[in-house]
């Protein structure tokens, strides 16, 4: 999925979920950074600055930069900040602790990319279209219910994203080398 489409999906469940404006969302919870675990980790201490307490990464490389800039801090994973990765990628479940992450179905990618393949070698143009996968979430022990859930402990730039019985958690969110926050 381009970058543009996951960002703006982000923006619409900030909108849907805590009723703020695209402006808020684009302006003060957005922030760029590089792909990299160095990018990761600068993404996640700019999220600290403003006391998130999970950051979901477009890469596992990105959340281990995450991981360092919670432990530079003082901050434990995950019982201060979850962190979450994306792809599980191979050693990925003996870091310390084992990351929760996202998992792309590679196989039925891999399937879905040689089939097409296959059709349009056979004459049977492809149909251009975009292909739409699942993932799966990995739950290992880079993430934990969110600290003080329930109690107003966080604040943020518009004071509806306080920290209330349904929203304990401040969320931080890195894909694609771009990272965001919500509570």
């Amino acid at each position: 999925m381009p970058v543009q489409r996951k960002i703006e999906g982000f923006v619409r469940t900030v909108q849907e979920q805590l009723g703020l404006s695209t402006e808020t969302v684009e302006t003060e919870l957005v922030q760029h950074s590089l792909y990299t675990l160095e990018g990761g980790q600068a993404a996640a201490t700019a999220l600290m600055d403003r006391e998130c307490t999970a950051v979901v990464c477009a890469s596992d490389m990105m959340a281990l930069g995450a991981i360092r800039a919670a432990r530079q801090r003082g901050l434990d994973v995950p019982k201060d900040i979850s962190v979450v990765g994306f792809d599980d990628s191979p050693l990925i479940a003996f870091t310390d602790p084992p990351l929760t992450t996202v998992r792309k179905p590679v196989p039925a990618m891999g399937q879905a990319a040689v089939r097409t393949l296959l059709e349009e070698i056979g004459g049977t143009p492809a149909p251009h279209s975009e292909f739409v996968f699942m993932p799966e979430l990995v739950v290992r022990g880079s993430t934990a219910s969110a600290p003080g859930t329930g109690s107003v402990r966080r604040t943020c730039p518009e004071e509806r994203m306080r920290a209330g019985p349904d929203r304990g958690m401040i969320w931080g969110w890195v894909f694609s080398g771009r990272l965001c926050a919500y509570g």
